[in-house]
């Protein structure tokens, strides 16, 4: 079988793997770094458990090949806590309730943030009144946001509220 090399950084720390050039984001940092907050849901990029930020972007890690992100920066669910000071996100979602089971949160988490950053960026969404003005994070602009990310236990109110706390906006 034939492997390639990858170089990227993960949680801010350089890597280098060998890997089958077949191997999936999600399952490079599960299996080969051992970083298994990032869940295997669906595996179709359909429930959004997998989300990781990739170059401060969200992705859904099980659709895309680690070898696609030579070079890149990638942070997991373990990389936004600074040591024993959870990330505002992480605390947000604590303090407001925003799991139940826990099995989504890491994606919810790593979506959130993502999504913060898309607002901060003033990129659209299907939902955003006037395309060629900032977004305003409504909770309906929140909900559209955060739609590829499924809870099955509904904590969605609480999610919303972490959500609206960490971005400082009245939803």
């Amino acid at each position: 079988m034939s492997t390639v090399t990858l170089n990227l950084q993960v949680n801010g720390q350089p890597r280098t793997l060998q890997l089958d050039p077949r191997t999936t984001l999600l399952d490079m940092l599960r299996e080969h770094l051992d970083l298994t907050g990032s869940k295997k849901g669906c595996d179709h990029g359909q429930c959004g458990a997998c989300t990781v930020l990739v170059e401060g972007r969200r992705i859904n890690a099980c659709l895309s090949l680690a070898v696609m992100h030579e070079g890149e920066s990638v942070t997991t669910i373990e990389g936004l806590a600074r040591g024993e000071r959870l990330h505002p996100m992480q605390a947000a979602f604590v303090k407001h309730d925003g799991l139940q089971c826990g099995y989504c949160t890491p994606g919810q988490i790593c979506s959130a943030v993502g999504m913060l950053g898309e607002v901060k960026a003033g990129m659209p969404s299907h939902v955003t009144a006037q395309l060629d003005a900032a977004p305003q994070l409504s909770a309906a602009e929140i909900r559209e946001r955060m739609s590829g990310n499924i809870c099955r236990c509904g904590a969605y109110s609480n999610i919303i509220d972490a959500i609206t706390e960490v971005a400082g906006a009245k939803a």
